[in-house]
């Protein structure tokens, strides 16, 4: 951790809502004119598309999978958290998706890398946003370089929900192929995902309020109308929980460190807890 050159995390699954809270955070940062070094996860994977496939064929996609530590660069990714903390600079590079015009009119092809480049210069904070922000294990510690580590993480059968829907209406994926990418990850899920959640400063959890025992046969993607989000803070010590029961409608307390607000308040109750922690560390960070 670093208070002159803060690191925020915000870590979940695929499909697990990850884009949604970071476009809420990226609005923070551009109301409060943060400037913000962004970094996806994504471009700390260590296969293009086309070797993942090739893994797939051999029969190894069960180990080599994204979730996996070992078809990541993690080692790069906790080097770019301890350069930036230590002196606010780093190396990074870009995955190429399919919608990135401009790198694909520069030449790239989706599913590969851009090379290697330096992060901009003077900014006034990392903001990482992957499947891998959390990590603590034996051999990597990217959890102790985070000064706020935020995690996204629906119960599992509405992220599967999710990620089935995603893939088959957006990527064009069949629900087979979906079921069996999922199955195929379990084990990873459960022993490097799952556990980042145990280190996160505060966790997002959104739960349905409509049946999805079956999530292979869901149609439709549960609203956030019909939600709930339950927000678990580590330190409550420091949450106000009266100022933002009162600040946002239906709003409770479950417990005395959690917070549990309408699903459609979502975007409403991470401006809230989330930007003054942002300007109280960019404070700190300029003084």
């Amino acid at each position: 951790m670093s208070a002159r050159h803060p690191i925020i995390a915000l870590t979940g699954s695929s499909g697990a809502g990850t884009t949604t809270a970071s476009r809420t955070m990226q609005k923070i940062f551009v109301e409060e004119g943060v400037n913000v070094a962004i970094v996806e996860g994504d471009s700390f994977h260590r296969y293009t598309r086309e070797q993942m496939a090739e893994l797939a064929k051999q029969g190894r996609y069960g180990q080599w999978n994204h979730f996996s530590l070992a078809a990541n660069h993690i080692d790069k990714l906790e080097e770019l958290f301890c350069d930036y903390g230590q002196n606010g600079q780093g190396r990074f590079r870009h995955y190429i998706h399919d919608d990135d015009l401009d790198l694909i009119r520069g030449g790239g092809a989706p599913g590969t890398f851009t090379p290697w480049q330096s992060l901009p210069r003077q900014t006034d904070c990392l903001f990482y946003e992957g499947l891998h922000g959390g990590v603590s294990t034996d051999d990597y510690d990217i959890a102790s370089h985070v000064d706020l580590l935020i995690g996204v993480t629906p119960i599992v059968n509405l992220e599967w929900i999710q990620k089935i829907h995603r893939d088959t209406h957006d990527r064009g994926y069949s629900q087979e192929a979906v079921v069996a990418t999922i199955l195929n990850r379990m084990e990873d899920y459960v022993r490097c995902i799952v556990p980042q959640f145990s280190h996160t400063h505060i966790n997002f959890q959104r739960v349905p309020t409509v049946d999805t025992s079956n999530p292979f046969i869901m149609r439709e993607v549960p609203s956030h109308d019909e939600s709930f989000v339950v927000i678990r803070f580590r330190n409550p010590r420091e949450v106000d929980f009266p100022y933002l029961i009162n600040m946002i409608a239906n709003a409770f307390a479950s417990r005395h460190d959690t917070l549990v607000v309408p699903g459609n308040k979502l975007a409403l109750a991470i401006d809230l807890i989330i930007r003054p922690m942002v300007l109280e560390m960019i404070e700190r960070s300029r003084t």
